[in-house]
């Protein structure tokens, strides 16, 4: 798996985001572009900016911890249309050009963090993971929808 950690990799990214248009529909599942960019929002959105999420209660963090996180940090690729939790689907339109900047810049401040912040910090929903499983959380997801709009 590439790492969201490296330059490489991050401009790859990038690119790959820059390749895909407001009208892309997608390969497989609903989501339009502008939402199919907000909903990879999300998962960045709950690591630098929890406060505007409800906090999960113990028992759903327990399976949160103990059944989701393998499946999203494995290095198994996500399935197509897969099911995805209530905070990550997005309704309505969205402003593309906003939420494709707003992604970059998630993107960018990641890798300008660095392996080494990620590693051992604790994780909205997962609680504490390595910097390998922060990079498999934000790299696979993107991986899966950029794939899903041809990109």
């Amino acid at each position: 798996m590439k790492s969201l950690f490296t330059e490489e990799a991050v401009r790859e990214v990038i690119e790959r985001i820059h390749r895909i248009k407001a009208k892309d529909k997608p390969h497989w599942g609903k989501m339009s572009a502008d939402q199919m960019l907000a909903h990879l929002n999300v998962a960045y959105a709950f690591t630098y900016e929890p406060e505007q999420f409800k906090k999960p209660g113990a028992f759903k963090k327990f399976l949160l911890k103990t059944f989701v996180k393998r499946f999203v940090v494995s290095e198994k690729p996500y399935p197509k249309n897969t099911r995805t939790s209530p905070e990550f689907i997005i309704t309505g339109q969205r402003d593309f050009e906003k939420e494709k900047a707003r992604l970059i810049t998630y993107i960018q401040r990641t890798q300008q963090l660095g392996f080494q912040h990620f590693d051992g910090k604790d994780n909205f929903s997962f609680g504490t993971m390595t910097g390998e499983e922060w990079n498999a959380l934000f790299y696979k997801h993107i991986d899966h929808h950029l794939t899903q709009f041809g990109a």
